[in-house]
């Protein structure tokens, strides 16, 4: 059975925001449980609610780089195609993490979180993250790809951080606005707020271009 989590978020920013003025006759959906996503959608100003549905995050292993989150995103999409009213966009999204022709995915527990934290260590990896903008007559897929370098993490730094922050909902097993990003992380090339999980200047950019 899919579940659906429903609430209104009400923002605080005042009407002058060309982007909440642009969707005032609409109603923004954001397809995800991740409160990350969340709280960026509440930053911009936007009145959203939030509607989870629980879909198999599985794709053709054929699949590479960008076009494994472009492919989840969309599918993401597919459980409101049916009931899609004229007046809603739906907004998914999927994040992935690239390192050494591999997609690191959400570790399931803490041998697998410290494996992937050893093998981020002192190189650079790709975050990427596919945005899926769905209405009733039409659908857009962008991406973000941002370059992170990792410190070298001692077993300590990698212990701390597992046992104090239990990052079993992040691709890559950490998230970078957490402690390890605050003490581990050298540099980033690329928008910050797509490692954390939404990159919130190419949304502002593709919804305030969308035709609605």
């Amino acid at each position: 059975m899919i579940g659906i989590m429903h609430y209104s978020i009400v923002s605080t920013m005042n009407h002058n925001n060309p982007l909440r003025y642009k969707l005032k006759d609409h109603q923004l959906i954001l397809a995800s449980g991740s409160p990350r996503r969340k709280q960026l959608l509440e930053a911009m100003g936007l009145d959203f609610v939030v509607q989870s549905q629980s879909v198999a995050e599985v794709y053709p292993e054929s699949l590479q780089h960008q076009d494994i989150p472009m492919y989840l995103a969309k599918l993401k999409a597919v459980p409101f195609s049916e009931n899609l009213q004229q007046n809603q966009i739906i907004l998914t999204a999927d994040t992935v993490v690239w390192h050494n022709g591999t997609s690191l995915t959400k570790p399931n527990h803490k041998a697998a979180a410290f494996n992937m934290l050893s093998n981020l260590s002192g190189d650079w990896h790709e975050v990427i993250t596919a945005v899926c903008i769905t209405t009733s007559h039409t659908q857009q897929t962008v991406v973000e790809t941002t370059r992170v370098k990792c410190d070298a993490f001692t077993d300590d730094i990698i212990q701390c951080y597992i046992e104090t922050h239990h990052p079993f909902d992040k691709a890559g097993g950490y998230g970078i606005q957490e402690w390890i990003g605050l003490v581990g992380i050298t540099e980033i090339q690329g928008s910050y707020t797509n490692v954390v999980g939404l990159p919130t200047q190419l949304v502002y950019k593709t919804l305030m271009e969308l035709t609605v």
